[in-house]
């Protein structure tokens, strides 16, 4: 099978806007909320957030998987930022949980989100509209899990716990594991909340609005489709004693998009770019292989055993 590049456009604002999804080993609800593990994660979404000056939108994390919608500058500043979260993440859970393998199914994926207004809040919705249109609760609002809905519609951060594990160590080290306590080295962070792109120039009050619209959109929708099926809500308490060991039978899943766009133009512009950029990389690797080191890779791509290629000043990718 062909190895699918990473490739994210850059947009009108020198950054590209990108949905991320992580999904849990086997579909394991290792994920599953609580207090603690609702606190961990979005420590490590802040703390990955200061470490890698990544804008996040919005993000929402069910029993067994994770959305993010975040604007970044690179491909590079993206992949390093997911690297952060996604190893960390991984290590306090399963400390949490006492789970000693692997975490993530597989790596993270990126989806490229191209065109203004209507694409962007489509995305918006979308993670905000998880664990609602599952039919685990009846409101966004209501997932005892992570989710950004009640703090964007209130126009409010999000409040988590970083551990930090190299002073720790340095500690036990030092003092011995009876006298260095966790506990005492956890920081408290606060993951801070951007206005999407198209969303910049409303006043914080209009956008409060926006997103309380689209918290009601997501519960009517919600409600209609349980009345068409005949089904009813899994409700939070159920969710809550929920096996983090569990794995489900059946998995959901289809192959995922390599963008969103606004419109048919754009989604063509953007598989036409994609081609070029994927040719020219391989062109160029064909070359590295051959013994050329002088060969250069297009902006914006991960060249085999050497840097990443940074954009020029004044000039973007795609």
């Amino acid at each position: 099978m062909t190895h699918r590049l990473r490739y994210a456009p850059l947009g009108p604002n020198g950054e590209t806007l990108v949905e991320i999804t992580h999904r849990c080993l086997a579909g394991m609800f290792l994920l599953r909320p609580s207090k603690r593990l609702n606190s961990i994660v979005t420590g490590v979404l802040a703390r990955a957030q200061q470490k890698h000056e990544i804008r996040i939108h919005a993000c929402s994390y069910l029993s067994n998987h994770g959305h993010l919608l975040i604007s970044a500058k690179s491909q590079k500043q993206i992949s390093s930022f997911m690297e952060f979260v996604s190893s960390n993440i991984a290590r306090e859970v399963n400390l949490l949980h006492k789970w000693k393998t692997r975490f993530w199914a597989k790596p993270y994926t990126g989806i490229p989100v191209v065109g203004r207004d209507a694409i962007q809040i489509e995305r918006l919705k979308y993670i905000l509209s998880q664990g609602t249109k599952e039919g685990l609760v009846d409101s966004p609002k209501n997932w005892p899990g992570i989710n950004a809905a009640k703090a964007l519609a209130n126009g409010q951060n999000l409040e988590g716990i970083w551990v930090n594990r190299t002073a720790l160590h340095k500690a036990r080290r030092k003092l011995g594991p009876e006298k260095a306590h966790a506990i005492d080295f956890e920081e408290e962070l606060t993951l801070e909340l951007s206005p999407l792109p198209c969303w910049i120039h409303l006043e914080p009050e209009k956008r409060q609005k926006e997103v309380q619209g689209l918290i009601k959109e997501i519960e009517e929708e919600a409600t209609a489709h349980r009345r068409r099926e005949g089904t009813r809500l899994v409700g939070r308490r159920a969710v809550l004693r929920q096996d983090p060991h569990h794995r489900p039978d059946n998995l959901k899943t289809s192959p995922a998009p390599k963008v969103h766009a606004e419109n048919k133009t754009l989604r063509e512009q953007f598989f036409q770019a994609y081609r070029l950029f994927t040719e020219a990389f391989r062109r160029a690797a064909e070359k590295l292989r051959e013994g050329d080191l002088t060969v250069e890779f297009p902006i914006g791509s991960f060249p085999p055993a050497l840097p990443f290629v940074e954009a020029i000043q004044g000039l973007k990718p795609g």
